[in-house]
Formats: C-alpha cells, structure tokens, sequence
C-alpha cells in the first residue's frame, strides 16, 4: 500500500540535505506520534487511498516559497535573518531575566517563558529553510522533514493557543480572587498547566500530520508554499481530501473559538472587577497587567482565522499571513512584554547592572 511505502521512507530515509538536518533530527518524534493514528487515519480515508492504489510515491517535496523581484533577493534574505536573530536574542533574554531575577518567579512569568520557548521554535521551524531557499534557491525538504515540519509547526501552533487560554485565567484569578491568588495558583497548579497545553498541542499536531500524511502523493511533489503546511499539502494529494478540508476546519475552528471564548469571559469578568477599584491609579496598575496579554492574543487570532478557518482559497496573500507568524510574531511578543511591563523592564535594568 501506499501508507506503508511512506512510512518505510519516512522511518528508513537515510539521505540527509544540509538545509533539513533540523528536521530530520526531529523527524522520529514526529513519526511516533503519526503512527500512533494510524488505525483512526485508516478507516476515515481508506476509501480515498484506493484511488490511488499505482501512486509513486516520492522521497522528497519542493517548496517553492514565495514569488518576489530578484533584485530584492538581498533585503529578504537580511530581513528574515534578522527577525530569526532577533527572536532568539529577544525570547532568550526573557527567559535569562525571568530565571535570574527572583521577583519575577510568578505564575505570569512562568508562563511567559513557555512563550518565549514557543516563539523560539516556530521561528526555527519556518526561517532557517526559508533562508537557504532565499539563498540557494533549492526548496528540496525530505518527505520526513515535511512530515516534521508540519507537526511542529501546528504542535507549537495549538500550544500557543492554550497558552493563552491559561494566561487569561492567571490574569484572572490575579485580579478577580487576588486573597486566593496565591493559593490557588501554586507551582504544582502552574506545573500541571504548562504540560496541559505542551501535551494538548501535540496531539492537536499528532491528529493533522496523521491524517495528512497517510493521503498518497503522486501527481507532483512541488509545494507552492513556503512550508509543509495542510492547505498546501492537500493539493499535492491524488485521493480524495474533502474529509481532511472538514476535519481541519472543524477542529482548528473548534480549539480556536473554544479558547477565544475562555478569553473573552475572563476578560469580562476582568473589566468588571477592575472598573470596581476605587483609584484610578489601582485601576491604571491593573489594565497595565493585562494590555500586553490582550494585544498578543489579537496578534495571535487575526492570521490565525484567515489562513486556517475561512473558506479555501488561493489568495497569495495566505503566504504573507503565515510569515508574520513565523518572522514577526516572535519578535513583537518579548517586546510587548518588555516595553509594557515595568517589573520585565527592571529585571532587564538590574541583568544590565548586575557586577559580575
């Protein structure tokens, strides 16, 4: 069968390109995980695969990034380069600040750095592939490193997405039950909910890799995108994919409007109690806790609603949308978090001052 000739590639490829080792070297998690669905992935879209019983199968995609002018080819290649740069010296400052400053070992900050961890590996994911091919101009990627970027790409996604959620009940409870906060809000409590939504998203990411990558790819191997992902990689497939189009629909839209609506209600509740607080500068100090939160979960939300749960389409600008998220989005969060937090801008004053 065709499923079976791809998990003898995906598990046996022993050709490793220079631009994909990140991959390959992640791609036997990813694999443990997508062979797990199998049975499930089997009886939705055995029926599909028939169709495509004679498929060749290949060994390797070919991303074909983005249409831009030639003689722009420098600034882009500076651009992303310079995002990646500086997603990783920005996120890794906060967590050295978070770790070093003892006053910063709160709830909202162990949270934060779990952002900051998840930043640092979407940029990885998408811009380091995405430079070489801007240099080299060769988008070969392995079918495991496809396989592994497009479960880490949509395993950080959906852990994102419930980091939010979780963020909005520690704002919550910090300013709604702020006597109980303590309490209820213990390392154990923190603990338990960082590896909820570690665990959440992937299985969320295990679920779309599945369901995937045990469709047959035999018409043509080229991805006209800038990453393995499940709109682009549909096209590719020669079976039937419409069970795949609903199940990606219904269940990114499910998670999404799930953790929206989590949000919405904390911040409610939020809003009301601090229009409670008698002075203006306690109500000042309250908001001022919670706008850094609030602007990155728009920033999260917008491109994820347009790329993932609106109608299909084939608007170019879909490639734009995803490489905010992967280029821009790392370097906006530290800081937001930094320029609208005065105790991160005091930790990072007194890591300046600190003798060594």
């Amino acid at each position: 069968m065709v499923h079976g000739q791809n998990l003898y590639i995906l598990a046996n490829h022993e050709e490793i390109d220079g631009g994909d080792l990140f991959f390959e070297l992640v791609a036997i998690a990813a694999l443990a995980i997508v062979d797990c669905q199998h049975t499930f992935c089997s009886a939705m879209i055995g029926a599909a695969i028939k169709e495509c019983e004679n498929a060749t199968v290949f060994e390797n995609f070919e991303l074909l990034g983005f249409p831009y002018p030639k003689d722009l080819k420098f600034l882009f290649v500076f651009f992303f380069l310079l995002m990646y740069l500086l997603s990783l010296s920005g996120n890794s400052l906060i967590l050295l600040v978070v770790a070093l400053e003892p006053h910063l070992h709160k709830p909202m900050y162990w949270f934060l750095c779990h952002l900051s961890t998840m930043d640092m590996i979407v940029s990885s994911i998408v811009l380091p592939k995405l430079i070489a091919w801007l240099i080299g101009g060769n988008g070969v990627i392995s079918f495991a490193g496809c396989a592994a970027q497009l479960f880490f790409f949509h395993f950080m996604g959906s852990t994102e997405c419930f980091l939010y959620t979780v963020m909005a009940l520690d704002r919550f409870m910090a300013i709604c039950r702020p006597l109980h906060y303590s309490t209820i809000m213990n390392y154990r409590v923190c603990f338990c909910l960082a590896v909820g939504t570690w665990f959440g998203g992937s299985l969320n990411g295990a679920i779309h890799s599945s369901l995937t990558f045990h469709l047959p790819y035999s018409w043509r191997n080229q991805v006209n995108y800038i990453l393995c992902d499940i709109p682009a990689m549909l096209k590719l497939a020669c079976a039937d994919t419409s069970i795949n189009e609903i199940v990606t629909v219904i269940d990114i839209g499910l998670v999404a409007m799930a953790c929206f609506l989590l949000i919405l209600t904390s911040y409610v509740y939020i809003v009301s109690a601090i229009l409670r607080i008698p002075t203006s500068k306690g109500r000042r100090h309250a908001f001022s806790t919670c706008t850094a939160h609030i602007t990155l979960v728009v920033i999260y939300y917008a491109p994820l609603v347009y790329h993932y749960v609106r109608p299909p389409s084939r608007d170019s600008f879909d490639g734009v949308v995803v490489m905010f998220f992967a280029a821009v989005t790392p370097v906006l969060n530290p800081l937001i978090y930094t320029l609208r937090n005065k105790e991160m801008k005091d930790g990072i004053w007194k890591l300046c001052h600190r003798k060594p």
